[in-house]
């Protein structure tokens, strides 16, 4: 079993005859996940990689059964795009969108929990079950990276992803389901929305969180261990350890105010609820074998 999507989810790729959405389209179907249609305005009746493209997300769940959209789209349009997606029924989003408007992205995030549904993104890799499926742009052909196994990960960051992860590799485990949820200050989904899918899912032993400061998405998977929603053992590596306060870092979430977010107050929260915290990367795998062993 999978988070999020499977190899038999059908999914639809808005945004699809794009440079980005025609390449990684190209590579989602040859990791084996199921595209069975695309969505461009204007350019009903083409084909990308023997996909039929529609007009709209109406005219495509018309002739489709389709659960999960990956959008390949400008920032300016994603929320329409969204929207476009979550009025025709879909349930699981992905957009990679980076520089969305705060104020739209509230306004998707709203959206979606009004509908039911799950919004992974912007400004994310996407989500990947190595082996399996995946929805967004990773290199899966790495297989020092993205190996099939049973440990499940959750990052902010796109560039500490392949070094973590790489980590859990080294160490003789692989990835169950990986999901970037982003690094905006306004996530679609947060980590602990997706903890109980984790927890739910019997391929996947343990969760490795590659966050860091800003925001309290940690401290909110802290509380969801206290509490016992969350049972699995958890591993976290938090990036920006010598951040200065009140200093934007990178992601536009990464912003310490408040006495909010910090990297000290996240490792804290965590250890307190039992889950390990590496002081680098490379600690990760050691810190598994502790939990697993």
């Amino acid at each position: 079993m999978s988070i999020y999507i499977t190899k038999d989810t059908n999914v639809l790729i808005q945004g699809i005859t794009g440079s980005e959405g025609s390449f990684w389209t190209k590579h989602m179907i040859e990791m084996g996940t199921k595209v069975v249609a695309g969505v461009t305005p204007g350019k009903a009746g083409q084909e990308v990689e023997g996909v039929k493209v529609y007009n709209s997300v109406r005219d495509a769940v018309k002739e489709h059964n389709i659960e999960a959209s990956m959008l390949f789209v400008p920032p300016r349009f994603t929320k329409d795009a969204v929207l476009e997606a979550l009025d025709a029924g879909i349930k699981k989003i992905v957009t990679v969108a980076d520089g969305i408007p705060l104020h739209e992205t509230v306004e998707i995030r709203r959206m979606a929990k009004e509908a039911g549904a799950f919004v992974v993104g912007g400004n994310t890799s996407g989500v990947i079950s190595p082996g399996e499926a995946m929805m967004g742009f990773f290199p899966y052909w790495i297989e020092r990276v993205y190996k099939p196994g049973r440990i499940g990960v959750m990052t902010r960051s796109g560039s500490l992803t392949n070094e973590v992860t790489a980590m859990v590799v080294e160490a003789g485990y692989g990835v169950s389901t990986l999901i970037g949820v982003g690094g905006d200050p306004v996530p679609g989904t947060r980590f602990a929305e997706m903890l109980p899918f984790y927890e739910a899912d019997d391929a996947t032993d343990a969760v490795v969180i590659i966050g860091e400061l800003g925001g309290t998405m940690e401290e909110e998977v802290a509380e969801a261990m206290e509490a016992g929603i969350f049972t699995k053992p958890v591993v976290a590596f938090l990036g920006g350890r010598t951040a200065p306060k009140g200093k934007r870092m990178g992601h536009a979430g990464a912003i310490v105010s408040g006495g909010k977010g910090s990297v000290e107050g996240k490792i804290a929260a965590l250890e307190k609820a039992g889950g390990l915290v590496a002081d680098r990367p490379s600690k990760v795998g050691q810190l598994l074998h502790q939990l697993l062993d």
